[in-house]
């Protein structure tokens, strides 16, 4: 799934293309909005919440999308062949005199009264890279839940909007927290973890690179996400990877044994059908 800084640098090209513009081409293809014309509409702004982009309209109109796992915006030149996928996949089609903004495989298709953005977004935490961050905030949120791991909590958007499982891996890694460790028992990291996970990603949220090493060679770019059974570049041990979180929300997780060590119960080498309980995954090799 993208993470928060590919929708926000994905937002500003949408908004230095959109905003200002008069659509001359304002179409769905899906069946719930199929009816719907936004031929005639001025953008105003396209601007990021978290994972989610906003399109907001001179009518007082929010147009939100979701990349999810596959969803993608592509801008091109009038006339340029489009080169997202195949026709079938495009959701959404935004053209002006200069740009033709195109969605693939978006998710969450939906517009609303501007007034009423919140009954889409609002339940999300603060969102690490807006201009109304609020670190304090995002800490309260995930201490309400002190006996969630602290690798799904990171991802819950309803805590903090914008990291995904990238940030979330590396985040952990350069702060000694195991995935798998309790909110509450990591409570003295929580804020260096947070922000460490921002400063990541400011870092990358202008380019569509993302390293979290410095280095933007291929290979070099991360510490351990990607990396099940390399050395760590700590320390040497072999990083192990594990699913974690809820049965079909799970997401694979990357850790150091050694740089990441805990004394929690729960052996993250295993997950269970069981709610709560382990089950076997692939050792590292």
């Amino acid at each position: 799934m993208p993470e928060g800084d590919t929708v926000w640098l994905a937002a500003k090209r949408m908004n230095t293309a959109l905003a200002g513009a008069t659509l001359r081409r304002g179409e769905f293809r899906l069946s719930q909005l199929a009816a719907l014309d936004l031929a005639g509409a001025t953008v105003r702004e396209v601007v990021p919440r978290g994972k989610h982009m906003l399109i907001r309209l001179a009518d007082e109109r929010t147009l939100r999308t979701h990349y999810r796992m596959d969803g993608s915006w592509h801008i091109y030149r009038p006339g340029t062949t489009w080169r997202g996928g195949p026709a079938y996949d495009v959701r959404v089609v935004l053209a002006t005199d200069e740009w033709e903004c195109v969605g693939y495989r978006l998710h969450d298709v939906e517009i609303v009264p501007t007034a009423d953005e919140d009954r889409l977004v609002g339940h999300l935490g603060p969102d690490v890279l807006g201009p109304d961050w609020d670190l304090a905030e995002a800490l309260r949120r995930l201490r309400s839940h002190p006996d969630e791991q602290i690798g799904v909590a990171i991802l819950d958007q309803r805590n903090l909007a914008g990291p995904g499982n990238l940030y979330k891996v590396e985040s952990l890694f350069l702060c000694g927290v195991h995935p798998w460790a309790r909110v509450a028992d990591v409570d003295g990291k929580l804020e260096p973890l947070v922000t460490r996970a921002r400063t990541l990603m400011l870092a990358n949220r202008d380019h569509p690179e993302q390293s979290t090493t410095g280095n933007l060679r291929r290979g070099q770019d991360h510490w351990v996400y990607g990396r099940k059974g390399k050395p760590c570049r700590r320390c040497g041990s072999p990083i192990l990877m594990g699913e974690q979180g809820p049965e079909l929300q799970a997401r694979v997780t990357y850790w150091c044994p050694r740089c990441q060590a805990t004394d929690s119960p729960v052996d993250p080498l295993a997950r269970t059908g069981e709610p709560g309980r382990p089950r076997p995954l692939a050792t590292p090799g």
